[in-house]
């Protein structure tokens, strides 16, 4: 815990991570060292929540004085449905990832991935979006975050793949008027290649792929795994044995997505570089 110094003896001000599963979470050392960066009196800690146990667990939060939550894996759809205001990006996106508790009782709810995401593969890896073919595998929370980001950086067109094919088709419904996004099953992607490939779903995290085909890249293509770990995950491990000249996991992705909600909750916008070096350092 950092204390500025106009606020010595102030008691800190909370905030969390909710999710299942949530141990591995390094949301917790990311948002202290936040704090010690920018000298903010708070403490961040990652909570487990229980299937079914989100409602309770808010409530309970915000009753003990809590000032903000991230919410992750597999809350963040049903989270736009316990706030009371959406920003646009959030509704947009369908799904909540940063809330915020204020002093009149209310809450807000903000998405945070699609900024987090993009600022990590323009600025921190320089990977070239514009008129380029993209896959994103999955359909769930998180994904939703990164649809219409992806769409103001200019691609070429957005493919949705997901086991469950009506998912896709629910996003590509929801979000069809903002480029060339179209669905599919793992079942049609023999044949067609790919600039970018983005890993949305959380296979990584149980070490298991999607049912991918060998040929899904093109020359000098990129692999993004959203999941990230402290070896590198087994999405690019595969991507760069299958025609994937680049590959990167969501470490990135995780830090720049934390500055902004840091940024919506304090007021003061971290510096992500120093952050994100200490992460690589301590997994390698």
């Amino acid at each position: 815990m950092i204390s500025a110094p106009d606020s010595v003896g102030d008691s800190p001000d909370r905030y969390a991570v909710m999710g299942n599963p949530v141990a591995h979470s390094k949301s917790p050392m990311i948002h202290m060292a936040f704090a010690e960066q920018t000298r903010q009196n708070m403490i961040y800690r990652a909570l487990q929540v229980t299937t079914g146990g989100l409602v309770r667990a808010l409530g309970d939060f915000e009753s003990q004085g809590g000032k903000g939550l991230n919410i992750t894996v597999p809350f963040k759809e049903l989270a736009c449905r316990l706030v009371d205001d959406l920003t646009p990006r959030a509704d947009r996106a369908g799904a909540v990832n940063t809330i915020t508790f204020s002093d009149d009782g209310s809450r807000s709810g903000d998405n945070t991935d699609g900024v987090g995401l993009i600022r990590d593969m323009t600025d921190n890896h320089h990977i070239e979006i514009v008129g380029k073919r993209i896959l994103v595998l999955g359909a769930g929370g998180a994904v939703r975050g990164i649809i219409l980001p992806l769409f103001e950086q200019h691609p070429d067109s957005v493919v949705i793949c997901n086991r469950t094919v009506d998912k896709a088709r629910e996003l590509v419904g929801y979000f069809g008027s903002s480029g060339n996004v179209s669905a599919c099953g793992y079942a049609a992607l023999p044949g067609a290649k790919f600039d970018l490939v983005i890993n949305g779903t959380s296979a990584s995290l149980n070490n298991q792929l999607p049912p991918l085909p060998e040929d899904l890249f093109s020359d000098c293509a990129w692999a993004y795994d959203m999941m990230y770990s402290d070896q590198e995950t087994i999405f690019c491990s595969w991507a760069l044995t299958h025609g994937a000249s680049h590959a990167t996991d969501g470490m990135g992705m995780l830090v720049e997505q934390a500055a902004e909600s840091f940024f919506i909750w304090r007021g003061v916008r971290p510096r992500t570089q120093p952050i994100i070096a200490m992460l690589r350092s301590d997994s390698g």
